[in-house]
């Protein structure tokens, strides 16, 4: 069984920084791409980030410049660096990825999420 665990989210007020890490544990062969996704209440689930596993990272428009995602694939954990943060990244984060075991190949896990709030 894979699990995929959040932590580092809490309450901030707006300029603030935080860093979300997640760390994935179980029967793990590899991990390939990672990412954080968010959800704000009312609102689907968005991309934050994506990191392959030879740390190619795409960011979503609205947070590049502020946010870094960054890996290390020897503690098959990923961090999220946000800064400079803003009322509207609000939302409960989510991290993702694609991992392989001596089953599955390639499929995607979710963790629980943690909540991000920012006020003003």
């Amino acid at each position: 069984q894979v699990q995929l665990v959040e932590s580092g989210g809490g309450s901030v007020q707006a300029g603030g920084s935080l860093r979300l890490s997640c760390a994935a544990s179980g029967s793990i062969f590899m991990i390939n791409t990672m990412g954080w996704y968010r959800q704000a209440p009312g609102k689907q689930r968005e991309l934050v980030a994506t990191i392959t596993r030879g740390g190619t990272t795409n960011y979503a428009g609205s947070v590049e410049g502020r946010f870094t995602i960054s890996r290390d694939n020897a503690k098959n954990t990923m961090y999220l660096q946000m800064n400079s943060l803003k009322p509207e990244d609000t939302a409960v984060y989510y991290c993702a990825a694609e991992i392989s075991g001596p089953i599955v190949t390639g499929k995607r896990y979710w963790g629980q999420g943690t909540q991000v709030t920012v006020s003003s």
